[in-house]
């Protein structure tokens, strides 16, 4: 009977990691995916001369959106960092952290906004692709060494800041949210 316990609570944990295998693989697929793509991107800019024309929707050019959709991957990085701290701690923290940042919502458009024309500049055509790389590469490592108990840790959100941030986000949701963005940017670029 012991053993038969035992069989059964190893079956449950291989199900476990399997399933931890299973998610850690999908996001680490959307990470190389938005990379291919970027670089297609920035080719088909680059063949068409397109960088200075105005996007769809926004007061960017391709070159900046393009950087923008570069800079939520870089963002995660310091988001997952954040996650991991703030989500040891009561959840009544994150929920006021997040409350004081939705209120900050419109100073962050502004900074959102020029931040990432000014950072077009350091990280332009020439430079993006490769920082793209370098920061997938980091967020594949920090990916490979997360446990299932590390990704199911979260915080709350300020969920005005973005439409993909949601309320309670977990770890994983972090992992997921760049590809979310960048989607979401790329029918916005005018690269036809």
């Amino acid at each position: 009977m012991r053993k038969e316990h035992q069989s059964s609570q190893l079956r449950g944990h291989f199900h476990r990691s399997d399933t931890l295998t299973n998610r850690s693989t999908s996001v680490d697929r959307g990470l190389e995916r938005a990379r291919g793509e970027l670089h297609r991107l920035l080719a088909d800019a680059e063949r068409k001369d397109a960088w200075t024309k105005p996007t769809r929707g926004t007061r960017w050019t391709n070159e900046q959106l393009l950087f923008h959709m570069v800079f939520g991957y870089m963002v995660v990085q310091r988001l997952l960092l954040l996650v991991r701290v703030m989500g040891r701690f009561p959840d009544g923290v994150s929920r006021i952290y997040a409350r004081l940042l939705d209120a900050a919502t419109r100073p962050f458009d502004l900074i959102n906004y020029y931040g990432s024309r000014a950072a077009a500049l350091v990280y332009n055509r020439h430079r993006m692709g490769t920082k793209m790389n370098r920061v997938i590469v980091s967020l594949q490592r920090g990916l490979a060494r997360s446990t299932d108990d590390a990704l199911r840790r979260g915080m709350h959100f300020p969920s005005r800041w973005d439409p993909f941030f949601r309320d309670y986000m977990t770890l994983e949701d972090v992992y997921r949210y760049p590809g979310q963005h960048f989607d979401f940017h790329q029918h916005q670029l005018t690269l036809n």
